[in-house]
């Protein structure tokens, strides 16, 4: 048995029920900020392009919303939830070192709190799964 299946294994049987509550409103969070995104780019860019990482802007926009998107959806519905959370953890370290801490690390800055707050969720779910209320799980059951 090697790490990632010992990790996923102590996922899958220390995960508490309540935490499904917290997963699903995460993706429903992440998936309302990615549609926040599509709906104004101008702002999305704006932050892209002070960052300095010499990326294109188009096409670092469109990721975060892609990826917020859908990985918001899967997330909420407990489908590759492993897989959803770690394609957003570059988004959101990016969210919090290099463009919400310029803003300083005050409790005014929520947005800066509100990024640490997620990512943390989401490396959690990264570690845990979806737990028992998800497709993941229905899934596995209703396979045999």
């Amino acid at each position: 048995m090697n790490m990632m299946d010992r990790i996923e294994h102590w996922g899958d049987t220390h995960h508490p029920a309540w935490m499904d509550i917290v997963r699903i409103a995460l993706g429903v969070f992440l998936f309302a900020k990615g549609i926040s995104f599509i709906s104004d780019t101008a702002k999305l860019s704006h932050l892209v392009t002070g960052l300095d990482f010499h990326l294109y802007t188009v096409t670092a926009v469109h990721y975060v919303a892609f990826a917020h998107i859908f990985g918001g959806f899967l997330i909420a519905m407990g489908c590759l939830t492993r897989v959803a959370s770690v394609i957003q953890i570059p988004i959101l370290l990016t969210a919090v070192f290099f463009v919400n801490i310029r803003m300083g690390f005050s409790y005014l800055n929520s947005e800066l709190w509100l990024s640490m707050i997620t990512l943390m969720l989401v490396v959690t779910f990264s570690i845990i799964g979806s737990g028992r209320f998800s497709m993941d799980e229905w899934m596995k059951n209703h396979d045999k």
